[in-house]
């Protein structure tokens, strides 16, 4: 069975696939009344599954008359799709932030599954045994070097 974050994802990106690449706009008051469910699990699943790693840019305004706004980044080539991914990773990155820009590629068809597992298991902590900062530079350094890779054999 489905938890709610799941199915909250899910109709939202209904939405968006429905409004045809264009701005989703929805009040919080809305889908909580329309899932029975307080508005922070909203706030949840937008911070966690429409992030700009995901792909998503997030508006948000509170208040009586708030929305929260979320329009997929849509990018023309695949090229551009990963420059966009490369300019977000940055000199360092989380495990949690590296495992939803693998996600990412996988929903974008840049990757397959077995090679999202595989790029996930390199830049797990376990794997990277070093203290922080230097674990997340590290990481950094290790999937800027795979979209490089991935870039430069798709030509």
């Amino acid at each position: 069975m489905r938890n709610m974050s799941d199915i909250i994802e899910q109709y939202l990106k209904e939405l968006l696939a429905a409004s045809d690449g264009e701005v989703v706009e929805i009040k919080r008051a809305f889908i909580a009344e329309k899932f029975d469910c307080v508005p922070s699990q909203l706030n949840y699943v937008i911070k966690t599954r429409f992030t700009n790693e995901h792909g998503y840019m997030v508006e948000s305004k509170r208040g009586g008359g708030g929305y929260i706004r979320i329009t997929k980044v849509e990018t023309h080539s695949k090229s551009e799709y990963l420059a966009h991914l490369k300019n977000l990773i940055g000199p360092a990155l989380s495990q949690q932030n590296a495992q939803h820009i693998v996600q990412s590629m996988f929903e974008n068809d840049v990757i397959t599954l077995k090679e999202g597992k595989i790029i996930n298991a390199a830049l797990d902590r376990e794997s990277l045994m070093i203290e922080l900062p230097f674990r997340d530079q590290l990481r950094a350094k290790i999937l800027l070097s795979i979209i490089d890779v991935i870039l430069y054999t798709e030509e």
